[in-house]
């Protein structure tokens, strides 16, 4: 194959097409609508292109159609054609003249190479004609995402190498103009934030209900955005779209197919950030995708519960409402030209995974459903289920385990550093409660251990505490009274000055400050600094939960607008 250097890289934005028509939603469960055949882009160089035959037992034989060329013998035949692309090209007896320095490893740093496998090294290539181009894909590339989106259940998938946080951008970016109204949760992660900061589209927050026992916020419901839509066309603003959290940190699920009912009438977008549910399609166990229940756009971190590499997610697009070249334009913007394609081939290895195996899930969820249930009976323990909200949220997700021992007079903060002490990691840890995540790693001694330890737990400060008034310690939502004044592209773009936190209330907040994680902001832009979020802030800050976001990373300062 050829090794000829790859042309420096360009800003080429691909042509509009008018031949691009959008399937209608799949079912329920069901393979994904053909594509339609696309205008093809200009390339800069040949690509060894492949076919699209796909291995899928667990969803269907249906294929794609979609035009491409016959596959190179390197790949033929192979259930992951990036990996095997990759594989192959790695194994070339070759004079390399090509990026990265390290000449596929004969020049890595022995340190990491001693760590991680000079193997590792061999296979971080570059964008060769053989491994086909992120942003105009022809080749195992297009027929890796081709794969992912059928087994996915979308019309057509996007890999994204940096993170979610891109794919969120890009939704934003595709569906909402400089000035467009866009409706989002108050408890949205803090890439939403950038992305109106990137867009220019102005919020419009919903304020999900809030547990103030277990210091955690809910979904949203169609109701509320059924309000937030007549409120903003009473005063005359265009929305753009309609973003929604689903599943959130904690697992709890909105009703999206409520709220893409309220919205589609209107001929809005509704964004799905999906991170945290991209195993959803793979257990009957599982809340239905955001996809299956009419989203336009779903945004997956593969790397979450399934098994591709941190930093590799996927984007997901149904339904005729979003413009799929825009969306494309967006994801070069935001996009590394040097995409890592151990980050690409983690994201085709995980498809073919789930692929290969349908029931790749009942072990996990056996363990996450018997876990609970041996958790829930541990005197001074408490299980986050629907029950702790008032609202009719349709499901949580099975595998996210969240403890609360607040009845032995424990912080989150102070459960999980015990938990540690006997090596138990946790996923999430906040002012209330700790948070599990099972996944297809997790074995049967993993969670016994988890139980175990936390039966000491309860043993150790059940009888410390028995002589005392339990009570809980409950938190005041930082989420509940908020002011804007500003947008947050407005503010990130004002002069700023810096303040002592306890001169900063009434002033308008300068930057996004946020515990991470769950990297859900408590002051944003634009938004006047209250006392609320002040006290909630210098509490988790006291208690040793990092601070995202803040100039000043101990939060002693805020900087805020200079008007």
């Amino acid at each position: 194959a050829s090794t000829t250097r790859r042309r420096p890289t360009m800003l080429l934005l691909p042509p509009s097409s008018s031949s691009w028509t959008m399937p209608a939603p799949p079912a329920l469960r069901s393979p994904r609508a053909p594509i339609s055949p696309r205008t093809e882009s200009p390339r800069r160089h040949a690509i060894a292109r492949c076919d699209t035959s796909r291995s899928t037992p667990r969803i269907s034989e249906t294929e794609t159609e979609a035009t491409l060329a016959q596959p190179s013998a390197a790949v033929q035949g192979g259930t992951a054609p990036l990996v095997q692309a990759l594989k192959s090209t790695a194994a070339q007896d070759v004079s390399c003249f090509h990026f990265p320095g390290h000449n596929r490893g004969k020049a890595a740093p022995s340190l990491l190479s001693n760590l991680i496998g000079a193997e590792t090294f061999s296979h971080d290539l570059p964008e060769l004609p053989e491994l086909d181009d992120l942003f105009y894909p022809k080749g195992v590339i297009l027929d890796a995402q081709n794969r992912a989106a059928e087994l996915f259940g979308s019309s057509k998938t996007w890999f994204l190498i940096n993170g979610s946080t891109c794919g969120i951008q890009a939704a934003v970016m595709a569906t909402c103009s400089p000035g467009d109204y866009i409706i989002i949760p108050r408890n949205c992660h803090i890439s939403v934030i950038s992305a109106l900061v990137l867009s220019g589209a102005v919020p419009k927050y919903i304020v999900p209900e809030y547990n103030s026992a277990w210091d955690i916020a809910g979904g949203v419901t169609p109701s509320q955005v059924d309000k937030a839509l007549k409120e903003l066309e009473k005063d005359g603003k265009k929305v753009g779209a309609v973003l929604v959290t689903s599943p959130t940190y904690h697992g709890i699920c909105s009703d999206v197919q409520g709220i893409v009912d309220v919205c589609r009438p209107l001929h809005i977008p509704v964004i799905v950030d999906e991170a945290h549910g991209a195993h959803f399609r793979f257990h009957h166990s599982f809340p239905s995708t955001a996809i299956e229940q009419g989203a336009d756009l779903a945004v997956q971190s593969t790397h979450k519960v399934l098994s591709s590499l941190t930093q590799s997610s996927m984007l997901h697009m149904a339904r005729g409402l979003v413009d799929a070249d825009k969306v494309s334009q967006c994801l070069q913007l935001l996009q590394s030209s040097s995409p890592s394609y151990l980050l690409l081939s983690s994201l085709d290895a995980a498809r073919a995974q789930l692929s290969e195996n349908s029931k790749s899930f009942d072990e996990p969820v056996a363990m996450a459903l018997e876990t609970k249930d041996q958790l829930m009976v541990i005197p001074g323990l408490s299980v986050l289920d629907l029950s702790c909200f008032a609202s009719d949220f349709p499901a949580i997700d099975p595998l996210r385990v969240t403890l609360s021992a607040s009845d032995l007079h424990l912080s989150g903060y102070e459960a999980d550093d015990i938990l540690e002490e006997h090596q138990i990691v946790s996923e999430l840890v906040g002012t209330q409660a700790v948070t599990f995540a099972v996944n297809l790693g997790t074995s049967r001694q993993d969670v016994q251990k988890l139980v175990q330890c936390a039966k000491h737990l309860s043993d150790k400060y059940m009888s410390a505490n028995e002589s005392r008034f339990s009570k809980h310690n409950y938190v005041r939502s930082p989420l509940d009274k908020f002011s804007v004044k500003l947008s947050p592209r407005e503010a990130f773009f004002t002069k700023k000055r810096r303040v002592c936190i306890e001169d900063s209330l009434g002033e308008i907040c300068g930057e996004l400050i946020c515990p991470y994680p769950p990297g859900i902001p408590v002051l944003i832009p634009g938004e006047v600094v209250t006392q609320d979020s002040l006290s909630y802030l210098i509490n988790v800050r006291d208690q040793g939960m990092t601070i995202s976001g803040a100039a000043d990373g101990e939060l002693n300062s805020i900087m805020v607008c200079n008007l």
